[in-house]
């Protein structure tokens, strides 16, 4: 305070103080306001996303997928792989899948494992052992091999060819027909040819590794 100055002048004098420094406070403030408003504005939008759903969990092949196995979550829009599953409850697992990695339909037995693999031809094939055939999972790579019932002689007709669909997943002929069990399975169009022709007069049998 000023000694000198009468009371009500120092009661004003302090008043336009206070006033003074809150001013400069309040215009602080605005200046940051503004500069977050101008981040802002220049700042690129958030990406646009969509749900898909992701392993719970690492699933093997052949796995039947439950509620408890995938989770739903937001994926960028931009990232999200072609072909991302909307739904798979019920639906069998074609080849593995890690944690936390997106379902596709190239993943899950159906016409998207098909179109996974361009240039393979679908096809069912009987093999007589139906023991032999419970033991293959969607996925499995195969070799198939055809042996002559006169000779015993036996070739292999295909190699490599991929196991669409199994006994499980494919509904069986009525009791009574061919007998064996049915797997469906993706082949080169040439292979495919030779596979059926020797499904005519041979037993088919299967080789692979695990």
């Amino acid at each position: 305070m000023l000694p000198g100055l009468p009371p009500t002048r120092r009661r004003l004098r302090a008043v336009r103080h206070q006033l003074r420094r809150r001013r400069r406070l309040v215009a602080a403030c605005l200046t940051g306001i503004a500069a977050l408003a101008a981040i802002r504005a220049v700042a690129p939008p958030p990406p646009d996303t969509v749900a898909v759903l992701v392993a719970a969990r690492d699933l093997p092949s052949g796995t039947r997928l439950g509620d408890r196995d995938l989770v739903r979550r937001d994926y960028p829009a931009d990232l999200a792989p072609s072909g991302a599953a909307s739904e798979a409850v019920g639906r069998v697992l074609a080849a593995p899948i890690g944690r936390g990695e997106v379902l596709t339909d190239a993943r899950v037995v159906g016409p998207g494992l098909a179109e996974a693999q361009p240039g393979d031809t679908v096809l069912p094939v009987r093999l007589p052992d139906a023991g032999m055939a419970t033991l293959l999972r969607p996925g499995d790579v195969v070799d198939l091999l055809a042996t002559d019932p006169g000779t015993g002689t036996a070739t292999t007709v295909a190699r490599d060819v991929t196991v669409l669909a199994t006994p499980g997943d494919v509904p069986e002929g009525p009791a009574g027909g061919s007998g064996g069990a049915l797997v469906v399975v993706g082949a080169s169009a040439q292979e495919a040819v030779e596979i059926t022709s020797a499904a005519l007069s041979q037993f088919l049998t299967v080789s692979w590794e695990r």
